[in-house]
């Protein structure tokens, strides 16, 4: 089947008709559906109202009824109120110097890099290191946690859940968490701690 310039323009005639692409292609006769709708696409006649074959069988039951009588003419109807709007507000910008007072930045708070070894019982400790942590703790800057940073000494003294409790925060030694006096304390080697222990 080939579309004849006589075939198009009966598809044309039909579709502004709101025929149906199953109706058209029964009337043309030799084509499908499909290809109604394939051929109304190409021409560019796909943007009628849609109407589906209901309404249109309906159009045709119409047409075969008696006419209605005429109704008599209605009141022109009344135009709904449209709702009130209020003009938009312009919007003042809050002025910096105005809002909030800035707040001082926080100190950054560095962490110490390696994670704290055990502390060792009162008998594992020799009595020399023992003294001289005594001695140290006397001179300690006694650091709240959030005063520490990577250069003070991070050993605890006291119970931490009492207001007593403190860190030394002397200088620490290099790569270690702990002021000198207090490495001395935490890294000894293992045979030392074990002969104490006996």
């Amino acid at each position: 089947m080939s579309w004849t310039d006589e075939r198009v323009e009966l598809l044309k005639k039909m579709w502004g008709e709101g025929q149906s692409a199953s109706q058209i292609a029964k009337e043309l006769g030799g084509v499908t559906r499909n290809a109604v709708i394939g051929k109304v696409h190409r021409l560019g006649l796909s943007n009628r109202a849609t109407t589906t074959s209901k309404t249109t069988e309906a159009k045709e039951k119409s047409a075969a009824a008696p006419a209605p009588a005429p109704k008599p003419a209605a009141a022109a109807p009344k135009p709904k109120p449209q709702p009130k709007t209020e003009p938009a507000r312009p919007q003042t910008p809050v002025p910096a110097a105005t809002s909030k007072p800035s707040l001082p930045a926080r100190k950054q708070i560095i962490p110490a890099g390696q994670p704290l070894p055990p502390q060792p019982s009162a008998n594992e400790i020799s009595p020399e290191a023992l003294a001289k942590v005594n001695e140290i703790e006397k001179k300690a800057k006694k650091l709240t946690l959030m005063e520490l940073t990577e250069r003070t000494c991070k050993w605890p003294v006291g119970d931490p859940a009492t207001e007593d409790f403190w860190f030394c925060g002397l200088p620490v030694q290099q790569g270690k968490p702990y002021c000198e006096a207090h490495v001395g304390v935490a890294f000894q080697p293992m045979n030392n701690r074990r002969d104490r222990k006996r």
